[in-house]
């Protein structure tokens, strides 16, 4: 973990995880509705049960119940940019393939090579920079959402949040309580007014917690405990205290 960080660990296995965060700038002097004061309906969580044995379905699942989490009406709305523009240069690359084999295949080879090899050659483009966005620009970026809210002038909130699996520190079962992997996210949040032109605060937050607190041995998902974590990570950043 580097000097600046600092990680959140529960005082017990079934209580909430307090977050620590990095102030950026002064707290924003309005504060808007957090994720810990929007109650949650427990009859409306499905189930979810994964492969505790798998820390990818472990960190896909935790996302999952992330982006839902804060999605809720009054939080914040998703914002789609990262999978739009990596589904047009996909889809983009699959339409110039198909019409690149189409015309190669009605055309006679001499005639047809010109154009199949613009085609390939923009194929490779297209997929070389899809895959250069993804590792680049999107990264481990699960979540990026916005608001608005209004209290005496219209202020946009936006917040960014990047996930990744931490490895445990010496081979061990990944289903073992005392040595397992760790879900760690790292929180940006935003508050600016006037369309975006004047910045009221910039705060991040850093927390992790073992995947062990938040699955019992029979992989399920304790909700309700990932949840408060997670609300009191967002809340921490929209504040910009340390705690």
């Amino acid at each position: 973990m580097a000097p600046n960080e600092t990680s959140t660990q529960p005082s017990s296995p079934q209580s909430a995880t307090k977050a620590s965060s990095r102030r950026a700038s002064s707290a924003s002097p309005e504060k808007p509705p957090g994720p810990l004061s929007i109650t949650t309906v427990p009859s409306e969580r499905e189930t979810i049960k994964v492969n505790n044995a798998n820390a990818t379905d472990l960190k896909n699942a935790c996302d999952d119940a992330l982006k839902r989490y804060l999605s809720r009406p009054n939080l914040f709305k998703q914002i789609h940019l990262h999978t739009d523009v990596k589904l047009t240069l996909g889809w983009t690359s699959v339409f110039v393939a198909a019409a690149t084999g189409l015309y190669g295949w009605k055309t006679e080879f001499e005639q047809a090579k010109p154009a199949v090899w613009a085609g390939f050659i923009l194929y490779a483009i297209l997929t070389t920079l899809q895959t250069l966005y993804a590792y680049f620009v999107e990264g481990d970026v699960i979540f990026v959402g916005r608001r608005k809210s209004f209290c005496k002038r219209i202020f946009t909130e936006k917040i960014t949040i990047s996930s990744r699996t931490t490895p445990v520190s010496s081979p061990a079962p990944i289903a073992s309580p005392s040595n397992a992997p760790s879900y760690s996210l790292n929180i940006t949040y935003l508050q600016s007014t006037s369309g975006g032109k004047s910045l009221l605060c910039k705060n991040r937050t850093q927390g992790s917690q073992e995947y062990s607190v938040f699955f019992d041995e029979k992989g399920v998902m304790a909700q309700e405990i990932f949840e408060r974590w997670v609300g009191e990570l967002v809340e921490a950043a929209m504040e910009g205290k340390s705690t």
